[in-house]
């Protein structure tokens, strides 16, 4: 329908209007999945795609709409991707974004459903697939020297569930965060603090208390070689959240608050040919980040147990170990291999598991 609504519009819709596109497709395979009981999970094979599609448009230079639809489960927000087998009648569709985007000068702002508003190199806090609700303001300053290129400032407030009452006891999250350029853009600092204020232990209606986090977050992003690009970041997190007094947690992980994940990677994958490789090591204790609102694909744990679809990826150190090559611009290979173990033990042994995937991604 968008291609038939674009013809139908004049010169000056058509040039304020933008359509973008893109789709993967994914072989991925588990093996050596030890459930919490001790007991070893089958082992997987799957196939899976996703497709997306959204639209801009510009309605003046200072405002400006967007929105994006994609393939999957409307209660999956972790994993849009879809199961070949698992829906041959009908495929799911679901709203990923629905914004207003303003910007004027130095000040910038959205609202409505967006993407992650805050500066991140990987998907161990915060997932690429979860896109708050809320509002979002960003002020970034240029500077002409040498040791400093630009300061930008990123804040916002974000409704994870609406309580029906007051703004202060929904489920939401607050963050501000200072990101820094320096030399040549070359090293980026990006530390920030992020609350969660009532948030579900369980996602999607299955909870059983809601909990706090106050998590600091210091990141830095090293370009130590152009080219070949070679890169080097690491991420900090700290909860400084007190737990000793909730009853609802388990003595053994209140202080189950520590995570970080270092990252280092050579190559790009910007036009035909270009390949990159990288190597992701993450240690991340079990109220390090929300779980739920975290990636889920390192590993095959989730809450389905308790009546939710989502990931529980905390609580474990692992490896990633990325390549990828660009078969043309905006299209390309990646394999990922992962391993994982559980740092402390729900039941009576540690999960773990090993996953590999091979992704065909393309873009329009």
């Amino acid at each position: 329908m968008f291609p038939l609504f674009l013809t139908a519009q004049n010169d000056s819709i058509q040039k304020k209007l933008k359509f973008t596109a893109d789709f993967r497709f994914r072989v991925e395979q588990d093996w050596n999945s030890q459930k919490p009981d001790g007991s070893q999970r089958d082992d997987r094979t799957r196939l899976r795609y996703r497709a997306r599609i959204g639209a801009t448009y510009d309605f003046k230079d200072w405002v400006s709409f967007g929105m994006r639809i994609r393939t999957g489960q409307a209660n999956k927000q972790q994993d849009p991707q879809l199961t070949i087998g698992d829906q041959f009648s009908s495929v799911p569709i679901a709203f990923e974004k629905i914004y207003a985007n303003f910007n004027y000068n130095w000040l910038s702002a959205w609202i409505g459903k967006n993407t992650f508003p805050f500066e991140k190199q990987n998907e161990l806090f915060w997932s690429d697939n979860v896109f708050p609700e809320g509002v979002a303001l960003s002020g970034k300053f240029s500077f002409e020297n040498e040791f400093v290129q630009s300061l930008k400032v990123n804040t916002g407030h974000f409704i994870f569930a609406t309580s029906g009452t007051s703004l202060g006891n929904d489920s939401y999250f607050e963050g501000i965060q200072l990101v820094s350029s320096h030399w040549q853009n070359r090293v980026k600092f990006f530390p920030a603090f992020y609350y969660f204020k009532n948030m579900p232990d369980i996602p999607d209606g299955g909870d059983t208390f809601n909990i706090d986090y106050s998590v600091v977050h210091l990141g830095t992003n090293v370009v130590l070689l152009k080219n070949p690009k070679v890169t080097a970041g690491f991420d900090y997190y700290q909860n400084m959240q007190d737990y000793h007094g909730n009853d609802s947690i388990p003595k053994f992980l209140q202080d189950q608050k520590t995570g970080y994940v270092a990252n280092a990677g050579i190559g790009t994958l910007n036009k035909k040919g270009d390949w990159k490789v990288q190597l992701t090591y993450t240690y991340l204790e079990r109220f390090a980040a929300v779980d739920y609102l975290a990636q889920n694909d390192w590993a095959r744990w989730d809450y389905s147990s308790q009546g939710s679809p989502d990931g529980r990826l905390t609580n474990f150190k692992g490896l990633e170990i990325m390549a990828g090559y660009a078969l043309a611009e905006n299209m390309d290979l990646k394999v990922r291999f992962f391993t994982v173990e559980q740092l402390l033990a729900y039941g009576t042994t540690k999960e773990n598991g090993n996953r590999i995937r091979l992704d065909f991604n393309i873009g329009f």
